[in-house]
Formats: structure tokens, sequence, C-alpha cells
């Protein structure tokens, strides 16, 4: 059988590489002669920078930016024939807060070092900037502050449809999961709603991205383009789906975002496209089987299912997604469209 393994990131455990290459492990245990394709794949959230890479090459360029707490982190961005494709999370991501201090950083996460990390491809002639999995709800102030005059055409990519403000956008929608709390939540909604330089743009799908990031960078003139869609295409996704019998895809967790445009969907619908069925391997599901199949899901497995507990699943995220892996193949490996 002909296999396409291509997930996104699992979280802050595996990358969408190392992601692969355990469900690649695990099918072999089970399915030794089976042909597996790994296709590492992200949205515009963490990633985004690496996974292009592997596909694209170029040349990756190291720099040291403002991190969300104000404190110096180490980011990295691709050049790629005079485009540069950068990745938000590096800058501001929620992985670079430790969980103790999310209430605070909730209100006080910045952005100062996106801005830093466009300056740094200013010899571009497009940045492609990924948004995702940021700490931050400060409506691109901190970017605002530290660009300089963009000379390069700026697109953002992302997933998210939200708005800026109200109970979808992203202070009352995403707030939460970076710590803040009801009362926090209110605060950083007035906050977003004082900002009138992003007024004109608040209720365009996406504007809501990375605690409204998408809205500063739409204030710039950024164009708002898929960030599934644009590594689908960038790193050859369709080509590889003509070529198998199977697509296995996978992420941290496969929840109610993930049928919102997420990279899950993006595989589920090329599959879906060529009459091959595909099967999602995540941490956690949070789907039915109901929901998965409207995307094109035939079946959506859980590694904290798998293995007991989520505490066992994340004691050792490789071996378990192998574990799950190799599980999936035997009721797999034998099918055939």
């Amino acid at each position: 059988m002909r296999v396409l393994l291509a997930p996104d990131c699992f979280g802050g455990t595996l990358t969408a590489g190392e992601a692969a290459a355990a469900m690649a492990a695990g099918w072999r245990r089970h399915a030794p002669d089976d042909t597996l394709l790994e296709r590492p794949l992200a949205d515009g959230g963490p990633g985004f920078a690496a996974v292009l890479h592997a596909a694209l090459g170029g040349t990756l360029h190291e720099t040291t930016v403002t991190g969300p707490l104000g404190e110096p982190v180490r980011a990295v961005w691709l050049e790629h024939e005079g485009t540069g494709y950068l990745e938000s999370a590096q800058a501001c991501g929620l992985h670079l807060v430790p969980p103790e201090r999310r209430p605070e950083s909730a209100e006080t996460a910045t952005t100062r070092g996106v801005g830093e990390l466009i300056n740094a491809a200013r010899n571009c002639h497009t940045v492609v900037i990924g948004l995702g999995g940021s700490a931050t709800t400060d409506g691109g102030e901190g970017l605002r502050e530290t660009l300089e005059t963009p000379t390069a055409t700026l697109v953002a990519a992302s997933d998210v449809e939200n708005p800026l403000l109200g109970p979808h956008g992203a202070a009352r929608t995403f707030g939460p999961q970076k710590g803040a709390s009801p009362a926090a939540v209110d605060r950083l909604e007035a906050r977003l709603a004082a900002m009138t330089a992003l007024a004109p743009v608040a209720e365009v799908p996406g504007a809501g991205a990375a605690g409204g990031l998408g809205a500063a960078l739409i204030a710039l003139g950024a164009r708002v383009v898929s960030g599934a869609g644009l590594v689908r295409d960038l790193v050859g996704l369709d080509a590889a789906l003509d070529g198998v019998d199977l697509a296995v895809t996978g992420e941290g967790s496969f929840d109610w975002q993930s049928l919102r445009g997420k990279l899950v969907t993006a595989v589920a619908a090329g599959a879906a496209e060529r009459g091959l069925p595909c099967v999602v391997l995540a941490g956690r599901v949070e789907v039915g089987r109901r929901e998965s199949a409207a995307i094109g899901v035939q079946d959506a497995y859980s590694v904290a299912d798998h293995v007991g507990s989520a505490e066992k699943s994340l004691a050792d995220p490789a071996g378990t997604l192998a574990d799950l892996a190799e599980h999936v193949a035997r009721q797999w490996s034998h099918r055939r469209p």
C-alpha cells in the first residue's frame, strides 16, 4: 500500500517532521512493505518556516528578536527566491511563556519581535508572515512600534477567520487559551476596540488572528491567504496525494478549530477530491464521527485514548504516536480504495 504521512506539529511536543517520522516508524512495524511518503506540513503556526525549508530549500537566517515577555529570543526565517517566510510564533509564541506566567502575559505579551523579524527580511520583495500559536493580544501594537516602513509586499498566512472584536474576536475567542481571566478578556477587548488604526479592518476575516496581529498587518496592506493552502501548494501536497492509496494526517488536538480550514481540513479535502480515504492521528480527539465525516475524515484516533491517558502520551510523545500508528496500520494497511 502507498501511504502519505502528512501531519502538522503536535503542540509543543513534536515538530511536524518528528511526528511524520514517528508515524512512519510505527506503521513499518506492521506493514514493512508499504511505501510511505513523509510530507510534514504546517499552517501559519509553529513549524511554518521549518516545513517550508524542508520542501523548498533556500537559506535559513538566524536572528535575535524581542520575545513576548520582552526578553531576547532566537528566531529563524527562510529566504527562498526573493521571498521571506517568517513564523510569528518564533517571536511571540505561547510556547515561549512559562505556564505560571500566562495569566500575566495574556495582557502584557508583545509582538515587538515580529516587527523586528520583518525588518530582518527587508531585502526580500515579498514577506510572508505565518500567524498562529501566539501568546499575544496586543493588536499588533508592538509590531507597529518597531516595524520600519515596509517596502516588501506583505502576506499574512493564517487559517483563522475571526474578526478583531466581538464574541468571535481575538480577545473573547483566544484570550482564555492564552491564560486570560474573564476580567482580563474584558480589558483586552476594550483595548483592542480603542485602537483606531485598526477600526477600518476590524471586520475583515483574519483580523483576529494572533491576538489582532492579523488586523495590524491588514492595516499595513497585507494580503491574507490560507496558511494551510499556501503550504499545500508549496510542498506539493496535491502531487503527493496523486500517488497514494491512503492519506494520514494529524495534530496535537483534533477539535472544533480543526474543522475551520486548518491543515487537517486541507489534507482531507485533497484526499476527498481523489476519492482517497483520510484518517487522523492526534494527541486527543474532541470531534465526533459525524463532524469528521463532514470534512472527509473517515476515522480519527487519539494517542491519549490508545495509551490510557494524556499523561502517558506526553511522557513519550514519539513512542506513543508510533504505537498508535502501528495500531492504525493494522486496520488500514490491507485496504484498497
